[in-house]
């Protein structure tokens, strides 16, 4: 497997037709979720929420195949979104966008949020000792149009 030494690697070394989609991918996860970290992981750009570590921290992959973009994000976001996703083919964790088809940013985006949103629910503050109200994914979700 390559190894990029970062998202812009990975797209620079894209067949040159695919970068502008794999472009809009990465601009719709970055508009919502502002804070994620990005970087490579399983040689495909990768995010992890608010930079946290391990298996809790993981956002959403996403990567280029022969004929797709996949978006990886956990499953329960996408089982509670599986209606929403009709028109695509999806696996357990991984939603396939044709590269012959208009990227469904506000898809993208809406999934996201959702991941964003199940991560702060899951999460006890130390300042309050209670979970997350997801308060500060009502402004995203406000300034992002979705």
């Amino acid at each position: 497997m390559k190894s990029w030494k970062n998202v812009d690697e990975y797209m620079a070394a894209a067949p040159k037709e695919a970068r502008p989609k794999l472009g809009q991918v990465r601009a719709a996860i970055r508009e919502v979720a502002p804070n994620a970290v990005e970087s490579i992981s399983y040689g495909m750009p990768f995010y992890s929420y608010k930079g946290e570590q391990g298996i809790e921290g993981r956002l959403c992959y996403f990567g280029l195949l022969k004929s797709d973009i996949s978006l990886y994000l956990r499953p329960p976001v996408l089982e509670e979104h599986m209606a929403g996703l009709a028109g695509y083919k999806t696996t357990k964790s991984a939603l396939h966008l044709p590269l012959d088809q208009a990227v469904p940013v506000r898809l993208i985006k809406e999934l996201v949020m959702a991941a964003m949103e199940r991560h702060e629910a899951g999460r006890i503050s130390p300042a309050t000792g209670r979970r997350g109200s997801g308060r500060a994914l009502q402004t995203v979700r406000a300034t992002a149009g979705a």
